[in-house]
């Protein structure tokens, strides 16, 4: 099998030095550029990183994205032009950027999820099915930690989990958002969802999902170990991605869950 040529954006960062670690382990794929958005003289795999260009990507088949989405952005838009294939673990997006995607997407084929874990995809499904299971006087909340580094919040993780609760009751998830703490001991449940975020030390990732009738309690949870969880998750999603025509995928997709 011919291997894939890979470009990995952000690769300074946590997600972008983990993802060259695993690519090298992976006979699958080659890696061919790598980039960031400062000077970096340093080499990896025998690759210096570069600024973003329609020349850097050339020679790619697929360019994984784990930056800031204003970056993500702007590659997409040299990906659009040059017919290459984009998997995007970037979080944070706004509704705009969020519509620009889903427009670069009717030109390429575009992976997108807030996490490429296998088990946080099965934990979003099974959100759903007890949203839609559980009638309204369930109420519902998310809590999620992460390493003291990462800035937004909530994270793209409870998002999704935010989306799953929405889609089981067929609501936009935008109008369902409630209260978003940040660094809380405890925190209530609300008509809408509430968030709290938790943000220290070098936590991986934990999320969880509650749902409360006042009776009795439900949880759903999932806790990361290992970082390579998502750079592998990643690798996968850009394998599945090759064979696929112009849209916008997720990992439930590439997991077939119906």
């Amino acid at each position: 099998m011919k291997k894939i040529n890979l470009a990995i954006s952000g690769c300074m960062g946590r997600m972008g030095q983990q993802l060259i670690k695993s690519c090298q382990k992976n006979k699958n794929f080659k890696l061919v550029a790598l980039t960031e958005n400062r000077l970096i003289k340093k080499k990896f795999s025998g690759i210096k990183p570069q600024f973003n260009s329609e020349t850097v990507f050339k020679k790619t088949d697929v360019i994984i994205d784990f930056t800031v989405p204003n970056c993500t952005i702007e590659i997409l838009k040299i990906a659009s032009k040059l017919k290459k294939k984009v998997v995007i673990g970037t979080t944070g997006f706004n509704r705009k950027q969020e519509n620009l995607i889903k427009n670069y997407s009717k030109k390429i084929p575009i992976l997108k999820a807030g996490n490429m874990s296998v088990g946080v995809n099965l934990l979003m499904y099974l959100t759903e099915i007890a949203s839609k299971s559980l009638n309204d006087e369930y109420l519902s909340k998310i809590f999620e930690a992460h390493h003291k580094h990462k800035k937004d919040y909530p994270s793209g993780t409870a998002l999704m989990l935010g989306k799953g609760i929405a889609d089981g009751k067929n609501k936009n998830l935008y109008n369902l958002i409630g209260k978003t703490f940040l660094n809380k001991k405890s925190f209530p449940y609300g008509k809408k969802i509430n968030f709290n975020s938790i943000r220290k030390g070098e936590i991986i990732g934990e999320h969880e999902v509650k749902f409360s009738s006042g009776k009795e309690i439900i949880t759903l949870n999932h806790e990361a170990f290992d970082r390579a969880l998502y750079s592998d998750g990643a690798l996968t999603a850009s394998k599945w991605l090759m064979k696929k025509k112009p849209g916008l995928y997720s990992m439930r997709d590439l997991l077939n869950f119906s």
